[in-house]
């Protein structure tokens, strides 16, 4: 007997992220026999959905698959093999397979989808207090619901469960640094607000809303860009400040580093105190930082007599037990152009209509 292979051709699908559901359309008119086995696959080979012997086989899907597809009944006989996936992020964008097998192992037929999940996109200055991420909803949230934020490294930003905040699930890197809106369940407002956004902040944060039983009631990403910090100044100037603010009440072990482009140690600051032998040469004596850094969250650097050596990037870490934050700044110092008093006073005397050369007094 003559296999029969169909391949249909790709379809493109682009949605918002933060919508309910997407449809990831296959229709074929081919026959296709009961014990057909059809199977959904995204593009990291996971398994999206299976339906075999009649019936969905969720124990075979992927986990972040679970609860969250859905095929038509009577697929075989109507031949609408179309998924229906909810809550679907920038994660899952790209090819998305449907592929159709005997009940031997061969392939019936195969189709590709392309998904394409939008991401809002914010944009905000290095240095700014906060930046909030917009996440708003009229789907009606049951007050035992959790709402979490993760971002693009599966770390905890935020967790709201049972009526409040829990701080304690929170990573470590974020700690003390973000902020939800009251009542937020009766609003539909779950936006969430991130203080002194830096480097290490430039990616995709998440909000997903579970059910008591673990299901997702909602989903939506939005990426985050912040812009690095420019500094300008003159040469001559008596000092320039490399601007870096955090949350304070940061542990007493905490290192502090500032680092030049070329990895030179621009200025150290640990156990409680500045530590001037392990300057780079070109720094020593020229640097200055904040008292009580650590409690304030002032981590700025005064950059004394700046010339146009100094030109370049400079990155601040702070590393310590269950801490690790970063700032880069991009400074640039320009060539000190001539004094404008100077400039005038010989424009002034260019223009003079006094025909007595300037000379040194003579005696007769």
């Amino acid at each position: 007997m003559m296999l029969c292979i169909v391949v249909l051709s790709g379809y493109q699908v682009e949605v918002d992220s933060g919508v309910e559901s997407v449809q990831l359309p296959c229709k074929t008119t081919v026959c296709l026999p009961v014990y057909a086995r059809v199977q959904w696959k995204n593009n990291k080979d996971k398994m999206i959905h299976v339906y075999q012997n009649g019936s969905d086989q969720p124990e075979e899907q992927f986990y972040c698959y679970k609860g969250r597809t859905e095929m038509k009944r009577n697929l075989l006989k109507t031949g609408d093999l179309s998924l229906t996936l909810k809550y679907p992020t920038d994660e899952e964008r790209g090819a998305c397979s449907c592929t159709i097998y005997s009940r031997e192992g061969n392939i019936l037929m195969k189709k590709v989808v392309m998904l394409q999940v939008k991401v809002q996109q914010v944009e905000v200055d290095s240095g700014v207090e906060s930046v909030q991420l917009p996440c708003k909803t009229t789907v009606h949230l049951p007050e035992d619901v959790t709402v979490e934020w993760r971002d693009s490294n599966c770390r905890k930003v935020h967790v709201y469960q049972n009526g409040s905040d829990q701080p304690e699930e929170q990573h470590s890197s974020y700690r003390g640094r973000t902020e939800m809106k009251r009542n937020l369940l009766k609003t539909g407002d779950l936006s969430l607000t991130l203080k002194y956004p830096t480097d290490l902040d430039k990616m995709t944060f998440t909000c997903t809303v579970y059910s008591r039983e673990g299901n997702i009631l909602m989903k939506k990403d939005v990426k985050l860009q912040v812009k690095d910090c420019k500094v300008e100044v003159e040469e001559g100037v008596e000092s320039v400040q490399l601007p870096f603010r955090t949350i304070g009440d940061l542990l007493e072990d905490a290192t502090v580093w500032w680092r030049d482009s070329i990895n030179r140690k621009v200025h150290k600051y640990e156990n409680c105190s500045d530590q001037p032998e392990e300057q780079d040469g070109f720094y020593r004596g020229r640097t200055e930082i904040k008292k009580d850094l650590l409690k304030t969250g002032d981590f700025s650097l005064t950059l004394k007599h700046p010339t146009v050596r100094d030109t370049g990037t400079y990155v601040c870490r702070i590393s310590g037990r269950n801490i690790w934050r970063m700032k880069t700044v991009l400074l640039k110092v320009k060539k000190r152009t001539q004094d404008k008093d100077e400039t005038v006073d010989i424009r002034n005397r260019s223009s003079s209509t006094d025909p007595t050369p300037l000379m040194a007094d003579q005696s007769v």
